[in-house]
């Protein structure tokens, strides 16, 4: 049994490890599998359940043990969607020569890491511990918490094919990343349904949607050649670009009516200090994609230019819609009013 490698840990939580084969061999069973289920994304699940932890304790219904618990489901059904997503693209060839997959991730089955019979082991026990999580929560929360594990399955499951084929799955990452997981963590929290909790989902969900609008720009003539239908593929990458330019602004304006309509207290307008970073981020989708690494770029990261973006906007613009919710709640805890 390999020891466990810490270290490695926190590298794939934060950035996409690159290992050779034999440096995998010696990696520890952990450090495999956050490597495989790309870890460094599943911050963006964590957010997502963390606004609807603290709505809910807004709101005065906050009960720790459910949110803990739908926050854990939530992590492993993300990280089974990942592995099924490139166990499916491994046998239908999309990854063959794909240049763009392995800069944000490397993928076991196409590097020569695993098999793809171990590499289906991951995908069942994975799937197994969220499908387990995902009953007690039907268990605990009735009907409503069904409707939402049937969705989410759906969308689990047929992501990767048809959704990704027929310019869906851009709909499906905003309303997964929106009202099934904030909508979702906060009624499992509470016990109850909120529509407004729906809306306030939508800011850190747009962002989500943008940096997967941004790998498909970025993957814009390889999808095209393939046959894969990506929203930017039907749009035209002109028109990509233009969506998630509007993305990113009604990021700041869903959070500007939410402050209107006062359910958030204007604290949360600090968002709008990172307006800054959405103009930087326009200039680069209004700009041409460079044909070679700029000077300084990191070797990382290219040829990823639309994503790294989006994904570094998004970044920001959570970390601050997160500290502005915060203080939020904090101030309506002490009862201070605006």
């Amino acid at each position: 049994m390999k020891r466990p490698n810490l270290s490695m840990w926190l590298k794939a939580l934060t950035i996409v490890p690159r290992v050779s084969k034999e440096e995998w061999d010696n990696l520890d069973g952990i450090s495999k599998w956050l490597i495989a289920t790309r870890s460094v994304v599943l911050i963006m699940t964590f957010l997502s359940s963390a606004i609807g932890g603290l709505l809910a304790y807004k709101l005065g219904k906050f009960h720790f043990m459910p949110w803990l618990i739908c926050t854990i489901g939530l992590i492993l059904a993300h990280s089974t969607n990942n592995l099924l997503n490139d166990f499916i693209d491994h046998f239908q060839g999309v990854d063959r020569g794909n240049y763009f997959r392995v800069q944000y991730g490397p993928q076991p089955l196409e590097s020569g890491l695993m098999s793809w019979k171990t590499h289906l082991l991951y995908i069942f026990f994975t799937g197994f511990f969220a499908l387990v999580i995902g009953l007690y929560l039907i268990y605990l929360r009735g009907l409503v918490a069904l409707l939402l594990f049937l969705l989410g399955a759906f969308f689990l499951l047929f992501y990767t094919f048809p959704l990704k084929y027929i310019g869906v799955g851009e709909l499906a990452v905003l309303i997964v990343w929106g009202p099934l997981m904030v909508g979702g963590s906060y009624f499992i929290t509470s016990g109850e349904w909120n529509w407004q909790v729906v809306i306030a989902s939508l800011p850190y969900a747009l962002g989500v949607t943008t940096v997967l609008l941004g790998k498909h720009l970025d993957k814009y003539e390889f999808d095209k050649q393939r046959k894969i239908r990506t929203l930017p593929v039907l749009l035209g990458e002109s028109r990509g670009r233009a969506l998630t330019i509007f993305c990113m602004l009604a990021q700041y304006l869903s959070v500007i009516y939410l402050v209107i309509i006062r359910f958030f207290s204007p604290v949360l307008l600090v968002v709008l200090f990172i307006l800054p970073s959405f103009f930087y981020v326009y200039g680069i989708y209004k700009g041409p994609k460079p044909k070679e690494k700029p000077e300084g770029y990191r070797d990382d990261v290219w040829p990823l230019w639309f994503v790294a973006g989006a994904f570094w906007h998004n970044r920001r613009f959570g970390i601050a819609y997160i500290v502005g919710l915060i203080i939020d709640v904090v101030l309506t805890k002490i009862r201070i009013g605006f």
